[in-house]
């Protein structure tokens, strides 16, 4: 078989599936932890970068990586899940971890990429997304 560069929408869509699945289980554990802390019984510590108060903070925080990432993996508003995934990365690139240096910037980094290109795709045709919306 020859090298080819033409999209071959089977692959993309596969891709797109491994894709999005892959970076939403990286990304549960770090929403799961967060989640946890509204069921624990100590105060709730959590960083205020935008000035809302710490419990909204955290309670977006979780939605995002938590609630949206399920969303992703199951293709269900793909689009419309990765941007507050987006948000929450650029907070954590921009604002939390803006004088860390690249070392604390770059796992964001990757999923603020992963997020943009998932809100650019879609879910591909392995989601709930196109078993709803196909006509």
């Amino acid at each position: 078989m020859a090298y080819r560069t033409n999209l071959s929408l089977p692959a993309t869509d596969l891709g797109l599936l491994i894709f999005r699945v892959g970076v939403s289980a990286l990304m549960l554990p770090h929403g799961y932890g967060k989640l946890m802390q509204f069921f624990s019984e100590e105060k709730i510590a959590f960083a205020d970068p935008i000035g809302i108060g710490e419990m909204a903070s955290l309670a977006l925080t979780v939605f995002a990586e938590f609630i949206c990432s399920i969303l992703i993996i199951l293709g269900l508003g793909t689009r419309l899940a990765a941007i507050p995934l987006l948000i929450t990365m650029l907070v954590a690139i921009f604002i939390v971890h803006a004088s860390d240096g690249m070392s604390h910037q770059e796992l964001p980094l990757l999923y603020l990429f992963s997020y943009i290109l998932l809100m650019l795709t879609g879910s591909g045709k392995y989601s709930l997304d196109h078993f709803f919306l196909k006509k």
